[in-house]
């Protein structure tokens, strides 16, 4: 099995040279689907986590940083998100946390992998937390790049929660130049797009600066930033692209009269401080994007490592 070495330990490979080790206290799930491996193991230091390809993709533990991070600043920068697409983001918590605006009337969610949809929905109810069930959601089980280029539909937010571009996985060509320009074809015109795009360790920033630098070539305003998700052991970055919108431009008391007038409940991770500080990155990611040259395109896709 790919992920599991033995009945005690996953380790999650983060490079030829490096990895990160959980201790395993019950295997809950472990399988193939038709386009990749899935565990969903019980850690005794993060709880249930969803392991996708030998790669971890969520913990219960800090899942709430991951999904806070990727779809708030999108949301909380456009003025009136009401039409949410979400590329994958199979547990559900993505879901969760766009249906937590209330400005929010349609979600299409669009999953090319059922099985990950299912496992999830039954043995991740701390993550999803019936999300699904939700009345203003649309699910889908197809290519999300098809669905994209044959739709007439206009979404306010997209928000790309897939895993990172594996070779023969069903994700690498949604980090293209040919993607982007689809999706930016069915925003509006204060549209947003976000993804998480990559570790932001110093000797890993090739997806990271490559994902930047391709969306700069379709999008005007890119603004990358990151957190740090304890269970994924390296910094994480994200990226969000606007037709228009800085969200560097919001102050900080803008963004928390937002919060409290349009999301629901408490979060966790994200207000106006955590804003303006996730996008505010350091010298050494600021330097890589400027001198990155990469452009990732169907015929010149980028794979990151797999064990």
């Amino acid at each position: 099995m790919k992920a599991l070495r033995n009945c005690n330990w996953f380790f999650d490979n983060l490079s030829p040279e490096e990895g990160h080790i959980h201790g395993i206290k019950k295997i809950l799930f472990s399988g193939e689907s038709e386009f990749q491996s899935m565990e969903i193991l019980e850690t005794g230091s993060y709880g249930k986590c969803l392991i996708l390809d030998g790669k971890m993709q969520s913990s219960e533990v800090d899942e709430f940083i991951y999904h806070e991070a990727l779809v708030h600043p999108a949301m909380l920068t456009h003025p009136k998100p009401e039409n949410v697409f979400i590329v994958g983001g199979g547990e559900g918590a993505t879901l969760r946390e766009v249906l937590r605006h209330k400005t929010v009337k349609r979600a299409v969610m669009v999953d090319i992998d059922k099985e990950v949809v299912d496992r999830c929905r039954e043995l991740l109810p701390e993550y999803h937390q019936g999300a699904f069930d939700d009345p203003r959601v649309e699910l889908q089980y197809l290519d999300a790049r098809k669905y994209l280029e044959e739709t007439n539909e206009k979404f306010d937010v997209i928000i790309i929660d897939i895993s990172e571009p594996v070779e023969e996985g069903p994700a690498y060509l949604l980090f293209t130049e040919e993607f982007y320009n689809i999706v930016t074809e069915k925003l509006t015109e204060s549209g947003i797009i976000t993804q998480q795009a990559g570790t932001i360790a110093p000797n890993s920033l090739l997806n990271y600066t490559a994902v930047n630098n391709t969306l700069s070539t379709v999008f005007p305003v890119v603004a990358p930033y990151y957190a740090n998700i304890p269970s994924f052991g390296l910094p994480w970055g994200f990226t969000l692209a606007s037709k228009e919108i800085d969200p560097m431009d919001i102050s900080v008391p803008e963004i928390d009269k937002r919060i409290d007038k349009r999301v629901k409940g408490k979060l966790d991770f994200y207000d106006g401080i955590t804003h303006h500080g996730v996008f505010r990155i350091p010298k050494y990611l600021r330097e890589a994007n400027r001198k990155q040259k990469r452009v990732i395109r169907d015929t010149e896709p980028l794979f990151t490592y797999t064990a």
